[in-house]
């Protein structure tokens, strides 16, 4: 018995042994497997990192100080006198894309770091993030914006996973904490995360919960109690660009930032960029392709492409310089559309005027505003109105309400205007009103330059050339203020404009060169434009 008990232990022994062995010996083959392939990978990353092309001509022409960002002079000065200073602002930067929104924050930055008295350390960071790429989850698993906790069922393996353990990973507030978070497309953020982030401005700092997380485990390091009950520092500035308008973005942001507005470039702004692009592309262009690149870019970034590609296709023609002809390829090919830059005329015309619009986030745009008056063969006349929009349709609480335009909305009330005030009976005749452009305009700020269309084509008089029109028309002939005079009347002064009537009540936002008439009442408008009172029963 003895010996049977004896030589089954030493069995038992003899098969432990062999397994211990075979067992360190497939480890040690694993750990060189994993130690050779880990080798082999960083060899092909140093080989990686060894390949370079040729910098980008886009890279080339990028501003390095602000003095090269072309026509943001005012947006600059505004951008800078937020961040500058001893108590740095959140800001919010408005502009179409390629006008240098992105490029300016960062220059800010490095100018903030220089001021005396700011708070921004020499090794500040600038965090970049594009809100229309963040997405997140309602357990927090996965948040690069705000920052998440990795709960041990599902961080996998890993120190902390096998403890048991919860792991706060950090976010781009946090990452950005003593520096600058841009946060491009930010009007593209979600409602939730933008709650998120406005609560995070606020308390800088983030809090996490977590149901792995106990106050009283002692097994938990000293910095995962820190980060649960007094948070992780997201201390940081906010730079926000958007392409949206000001009346898109949540008021709840709006009130947190300062606005900054960059504005679209103008075609010699335009120029000067493709010109420049050509000079560190290496090749000379001339003026003639120049000005058709102006003509077909909507913004710098444009024009730096189509330079780009107009290198490249002169080196492929073994050619020393840009041709007219090379530019019009690449616009034939690439499918570019021509800016429409409406010019003022300076003829005078029946039933054609110049009204002022906002097309975007700084950028106003003159409209041409035709109308055709006949008497009706019925006596019972008709409209047809063209180029404006119909009807607008606004969602909010949950609801989606549809009404009148505010375009047409106006021509009614000019109608009323006309017959109340002037006796012109518009139901006598046959109108047709159309703007010129193909663009939809919508708002109550063409109601004036409606007016004195409607008053020249029925009466039969010529209205000056080179004189546009803004402001809302009332019932009674009160001319009412409207938004956006400023980037109206500069787009007025680039069209060829030499005059312009403005509501009274918006007389002092405009300090440019252009005459402005300021107006209260239709009568005035008859007065200064046609030199007469308003004809009654017209």
């Amino acid at each position: 018995m003895t010996e049977l008990l004896l030589i089954t232990q030493v069995f038992f022994v003899c098969a432990m042994t062999v397994f211990v062995l075979s067992n360190m010996k497939s480890r040690g083959e694993k750990k060189n497997v994993l130690k050779q392939h880990a080798e082999e990978k960083l060899e092909e990353l140093r080989a990686l990192r060894h390949v370079h092309l040729a910098m980008p001509l886009s890279e080339k022409t990028r501003p390095s100080a602000m003095g090269e960002i072309v026509g943001q002079e005012e947006g600059i000065r505004a951008l800078t006198a937020a961040l500058c200073g001893k108590n740095p602002q959140h800001i919010l930067i408005y502009g179409p894309p390629g006008v240098g929104k992105t490029c300016a924050a960062r220059l800010a930055l490095e100018m903030a770091k220089q001021s005396p008295g700011t708070p921004f350390a020499p090794d500040a960071k600038f965090i970049e993030m594009d809100a229309t790429c963040i997405r997140f989850d309602e357990r927090s698993i996965a948040d690069p914006l705000i920052g998440s906790v990795h709960d041990p069922i599902y961080q996998g393996a890993g120190a902390y996973g096998q403890a048991g353990l919860p792991q706060p990973k950090p976010g781009a507030v946090t990452k950005a904490n003593g520096g600058v978070l841009f946060l491009d497309e930010i009007g593209e953020l979600h409602p939730v995360q933008l709650n998120k982030l406005l609560k995070v401005m606020e308390d800088r700092k983030v809090f996490f919960e977590s149901a792995y997380y106990s106050k009283a485990d002692k097994n938990i390091p000293e910095y995962i109690h820190q980060i649960f009950q007094r948070g992780m520092p997201a201390d940081f500035r906010l730079i926000g660009a958007t392409t949206r308008q000001p009346s898109e973005i949540p008021p709840a942001l709006r009130s947190r930032v300062v606005e900054v507005f960059f504005r679209p470039l103008d075609p010699e702004e335009l120029t000067y960029i493709a010109a420049n692009g050509a000079k560190k592309g290496g090749l000379p262009i001339d003026k003639e392709a120049l000005q058709l690149i102006a003509e077909y870019s909507e913004n710098g970034r444009d024009a730096v492409n189509m330079v780009q590609m107009a290198v490249g296709l002169a080196e492929a023609g073994d050619k020393r310089f840009i041709e007219k002809g090379d530019v019009r390829f690449i616009i034939e090919n690439g499918r570019y559309s021509r800016r429409y830059l409406p010019k003022a005329k300076p003829d005078s015309r029946v039933g054609c005027v110049y009204g002022l619009a906002v097309a975007g986030p700084s950028q106003g745009i003159l409209l041409e505003i035709e109308a055709v008056a006949k008497k009706a063969a019925s006596g019972e006349g008709s409209w047809r109105v063209t180029g404006f929009a119909e009807r607008e349709e606004m969602e909010g609480g949950g609801k989606r309400l549809g009404r009148q335009s505010a375009a047409m909305a106006s021509m009614e009330s000019v109608a009323t205007m006309l017959e109340a005030c002037a006796g012109i009976r518009i139901r006598e005749y046959d109108l047709h009103i159309h703007v010129s452009g193909g663009m939809m305009v919508d708002g109550p700020s063409a109601g004036v330059a409606i007016a004195v269309c409607l008053y020249s084509a029925i009466c039969g008089i010529p209205v000056p050339g080179e004189t546009a029109f803004t402001g809302e028309m009332g019932l009674r002939g009160e001319i009412r203020p409207v938004g956006g005079v400023r980037e109206k009347l500069e787009a007025a002064k680039k069209a060829g404009v030499r005059t312009a009537y403005i509501p009274a009540d918006n007389a002092g936002e405009y300090t440019g060169e252009l005459r402005t008439v300021p107006v209260s009442h239709f009568s005035q408008v008859l007065k200064e434009v046609f030199g007469e009172t308003i004809r009654q029963g017209a």
